[in-house]
């Protein structure tokens, strides 16, 4: 397929992406020296092991081992083809590619791209029946009474599907699309008869959209007493409601201008905070937060705050998510919501502005929240319920990281119960050293080793020749004058198969006149372990300027071991003709010579 687009296209279109830009749309980056680090968007992690180099345009996770270029980077995280990926690339960057005719250009399923087809023009339809016919009346009606204006309607593409039993089936048998493939997406409703009808008529719509702003799903809200007052698609192949967040393709790039994303429950709330100003906002679908939910803001941002609604079931889901959102990494903060208030009518009622100011940016911190909901499980009037909330307020406390977060709450405790802060500190103390302090330090190696970068070498002392070998490659992929001397004195009499292959294709590399640019290196290889291996040896520490010595060392280190290998190969064969030649004693004196000289040659290495 590669061979149909121009190296030069590919190039222009690699080199027009700055991989840092487009991995950081992805993920959180932080940047440490000369490089980026992150959470790895491949595996599950809390210590940030993912590293990303600018200057030489590649990515490598410490952790999985996962690396390349923007391109292969791109294809990975969206299980994308080669092609699905530099298109994805070169409409990001605004360049033109050339029609693929005959080939496969989508790792999607022919089913789930009629569905997604389908979805696009479904959520087109419903919000022009919406805006501009009678049809959508009672829903336009129904949002503009909730205070939603004509250019927010259409920011979130909200539509209504009209009462007609089978419109939508009409709408879409006439584009084409086959009515099994749309009951499995969950657009119709198939019934017992084998007739179906729209799943959705009757309700205001809310397009659910993956985070590339592709509409995959729907949610619908009655406007009669019809049960259930919302309703979505069905789970698919495309749409896991537990591995989405609403919105989130609109909020990503203002969660990561504010470095803070703020969780609601519902659409509603989404839509009227984004229409307050508050446009980092970001929703479940209708049930509980989940940990894949939970990594993915962690991924992006380290602070989230929640903004349920604050009545008791609201609360409790509030302290619910903040455990999942704690337990991914995140510092979680509570919205300060008036009592039995939801965001939405909260804003209805005092504004966008009183809502910016006195509930998210006026949130509470977790510890502050905690403390007011725990009150709900005693009663206070009571002097052992007083007791055992204020144990279970220092158990919490003793958990903290911060000395002055501590002490700021005992004091608070002190003030309102009339405890010294003697007795607190010392009971919240036997607390810390009931735990041992072993998760504490965890925490505090965390904290300090976020930003990182893991060392390569690690996991496993490597030989010395081995190491030599990655050194000295490492170096070629950055110097062309490396490369040719090393072309010179060793060829590719590497040791390791692989390093042997990496430094044939480097020296037919830059006799095409390339420069050195390991990126563009990468994307020449067609073997993706070696381009994994060429990612994690570029990642080296190396010196800015090295020495002509040095360069010798490591060539002199890979040809003693070369030669070893030759010597002991060589003694092998005349063991074997020993042994042909039936002379038991010569073969046996040749075995020990093989031993003795792989014990010498450990010892030196």
């Amino acid at each position: 397929m590669t061979n149909q687009i121009s190296e030069e296209i590919i190039e222009q279109v690699r080199t027009s992406n700055d991989i840092v830009d487009v991995i950081g749309e992805y993920i959180q980056l932080k940047k440490q020296g000369r490089n980026y680090f992150g959470l790895c968007p491949f595996h599950g992690e809390k210590t940030a092991s993912f590293s990303v180099t600018q200057e030489k345009q590649i990515f490598h996770c410490f952790g999985c081992g996962k690396g390349g270029n923007v391109v292969t980077f791109v294809m990975e995280v969206e299980g994308y083809t080669f092609y699905e990926a530099l298109q994805f690339l070169a409409d990001r960057s605004g360049t033109e590619l050339p029609e693929i005719v005959g080939q496969k250009q989508s790792s999607v399923s022919p089913e789930n791209q009629q569905i997604l087809s389908a979805s696009e023009w479904v959520a087109k339809l419903y919000h022009h029946l919406l805006r501009f016919t009678k049809d959508g009346k009672k829903g336009y009606q129904y949002l503009k009474e909730r205070g939603i204006a004509d250019e927010t309607i259409d920011v979130f593409q909200l539509g209504f599907a009209p009462e007609a039993k089978e419109f939508t089936a009409s709408f879409l048998d006439k584009k084409g699309f086959h009515q099994q493939t749309l009951v499995k997406s969950g657009l119709l409703t198939q019934h017992e008869d084998n007739g179906v009808s729209d799943r959705f008529r009757g309700r205001v719509i809310f397009p659910i959209r993956n985070h590339l702003g592709k509409p995959i799903a729907f949610g619908g809200r009655t406007l009669t007493d019809q049960e259930p007052k919302y309703l979505n698609s069905p789970e698919s192949e495309l749409f896991q409601k537990g591995r989405i967040l609403y919105n989130f393709d609109l909020a990503k790039k203002h969660i990561r201008k504010q470095n803070e994303a703020v969780l609601f429950e519902g659409y509603m709330d989404v839509i009227s905070a984004y229409q307050a100003g508050v446009k980092n906002g970001v929703a479940s679908l209708g049930t509980s937060l989940t940990d894949t939910q939970a990594r993915l803001l962690k991924r992006y941002v380290d602070t989230v705050i929640v903004c349920y609604d604050a009545d008791d079931a609201g609360n409790d889901a509030t302290y619910k998510a903040a455990g999942i959102l704690q337990k991914a990494g995140c510092d979680v903060k509570i919205a300060n919501l008036r009592d039995k208030m939801d965001p939405d009518s909260f804003i209805m009622k005092f504004g966008g502005e009183a809502f910016q100011d006195e509930v998210i940016k006026s949130s509470l911190t977790f510890t502050s929240f905690y403390m007011r909901y725990l009150k709900k499980d005693f009663n206070l009037m009571l002097e052992g319920d007083r007791i055992q909330y204020i144990e279970k307020v220092l158990e919490h406390l003793a958990m903290l990281e911060s000395s002055v977060e501590r002490e700021y709450y005992l004091k608070e405790l002190s003030s309102e119960y009339d405890i010294s802060m003697e007795s607190l500190i010392q009971q919240m103390q036997s607390h810390r050293n009931r735990r041992k302090i072993g998760p504490v330090k965890d925490n505090k190696r965390t904290s300090s080793h976020t930003n990182r970068a893991p060392e390569v070498g690690q996991k496993k002392l490597l030989p010395a020749f081995h190491n030599a070998e990655r050194q000295l490659i490492a170096y070629m992929l950055q110097d062309p004058s490396i490369t040719d001397k090393v072309q010179e004195e060793i060829g590719a009499s590497f040791n390791l198969e692989e390093h042997k292959i990496i430094a044939t294709h480097l020296y037919a590399f830059y006799e095409e006149n390339h420069e050195a640019d390991v990126s563009r290196f990468i994307e020449m290889l067609t073997d993706d372990r070696l381009k994994k291996l060429v990612t994690e040896i570029a990642m080296l520490s190396v010196h800015d300027e090295i020495s002509d010595h040095e360069i010798n060392d490591y060539i002199r280190i890979i040809r003693a071991e070369h030669h070893n290998k030759e010597n002991i190969q060589s003694l092998k064969e005349e063991q074997k003709l020993a042994e042909q030649q039936n002379n038991p004693i010569k073969a046996a004196e040749i075995a020990m010579q093989i031993i003795e000289y792989q014990k010498q040659w450990k010892n030196i290495n």
